[in-house]
């Protein structure tokens, strides 16, 4: 755990990457779907996991919905949103509703290391980019497998580091909460921690390096993407962009920064 991690109060690391994420200057950044590999991923994610339309999803930390409408929509299945953001929740709610899929899309504000669900009431449930972000993982996984009926699939894709990213801190770990990422190795150990059994395991580091291009394009050009209020708040200088977009990739290359999808289930 980085030393951010264990410093910060659990509630207060929660709040912080909950107001992160609700930001129109990350979705400005980063785009709509705020994870590497957008909705396509997502689309991989649930075809992996054997999702239908006779399924019900829990999607954990559902930012504004995107990935629960995508799914909605291209599926036809049934999603159950949570996150710890009021405001990404309201926006969600309205996101479905514009897209006509709020009959199959319910959106509630909850933490998901005490989810507001029954046991085995999902079957699936999906976790993009944010398991990271939790300050007490085991307890989030946990009630993953609880809310699960027996035979479900949990999905996860998450970005993955050594620890060593050297440069990065300013950037990346304001944009995507990464200080407390884990090795692909670690996570498979939280979900083996609660009974899953690990079924696919995916390599997207690429996925991270086209983010990064993103990112560094849009903040080369500053104040045409954001406000230099939005600028100032994030503590960055556009002019350094460039340098830290190279040291991002070069840790993707060098195997310390990665991305990862991986999917299990319950016996």
């Amino acid at each position: 755990m980085s030393d951010a991690a264990s410093i910060l109060p659990a509630a207060e690391i929660k709040a912080c990457c909950a107001e992160l994420y609700a930001s129109d200057a990350v979705r400005l950044l980063v785009g709509e779907s705020l994870h590497p590999g957008g909705t396509a991923l997502t689309t991989h994610l649930a075809e992996l996991m054997g999702i239908t339309s006779d399924s019900t999803v829990l999607d954990v930390a559902c930012g504004k919905g995107v990935s629960a409408v995508h799914l909605a929509q291209t599926v036809g299945c049934r999603v159950v949103g949570v996150d710890y953001s009021a405001a990404n929740v309201a926006a969600a709610r309205q996101a479905a509703e514009a897209y006509g899929v709020d009959v199959r899309c319910t959106f509630v504000e909850g933490d998901a290391e005490s989810l507001a669900l029954g046991d085995h009431s999902v079957d699936a449930v999906i976790c993009e980019c944010a398991l990271c972000t939790f300050p007490n993982k085991p307890t989030a996984v946990a009630e993953f497998a609880r809310v699960l009926r027996p035979g479900g699939h949990v999905g996860i894709t998450d970005v993955t580091s050594t620890g060593n990213l050297p440069g990065l801190e300013g950037l990346l770990a304001w944009i995507a909460c990464i200080a407390d990422a884990r090795s692909v190795d670690e996570y498979q150990e939280l979900l083996h921690g609660a009974a899953f059994h690990t079924d696919v395991i995916e390599d997207h580091r690429n996925a991270v390096i086209r983010l990064i291009d993103t990112v560094r394009v849009r903040l080369v050009i500053g104040n045409a993407v954001l406000s230099p209020a939005a600028v100032e708040a994030a503590g960055w200088d556009p002019r350094q962009a460039g340098a830290m977009a190279e040291a991002a990739v070069n840790a993707v290359r060098s195997g310390d920064l990665g991305y990862a999808l991986i999917t299990a289930h319950l016996p």
